[in-house]
């Protein structure tokens, strides 16, 4: 079922971007420091989101590995603290020498 809808949610999202395509199909001149061009304007719009997804994606990778660095530590510290805890649940109790 997960399927058809993942399915049908892409398959929206292709005739959106057609028809998106086609209503912005009208040339636009992109100045740049080298030059310029003219692109179809649904192209530049295209590419200025991918470009700032992976502005972004690159952007959150030094949280993203600070965040796993910090998981394995905390996950070393849990397995030691459990360690410890069946080491002093098998000790034997003694009394301790109060009278």
């Amino acid at each position: 079922m997960t399927r058809v809808v993942g399915f049908v949610i892409l398959l929206a999202v292709l005739v959106f971007g057609l028809f998106f395509g086609l209503l912005n199909a009208e040339p636009v001149k992109l100045d740049y420091y080298l030059g310029s061009r003219e692109l179809p304007l649904s192209l530049v719009l295209v590419c200025t989101l991918l470009l700032g997804a992976l502005i972004g994606a690159f952007a959150s990778i030094g949280i993203m590995l600070r965040c796993r660095r910090k998981i394995a530590r905390l996950k070393k510290e849990v397995s030691v603290s459990k360690r410890e805890l069946s080491n002093l649940r098998t000790l034997a109790v003694t009394d301790g020498g109060v009278d």
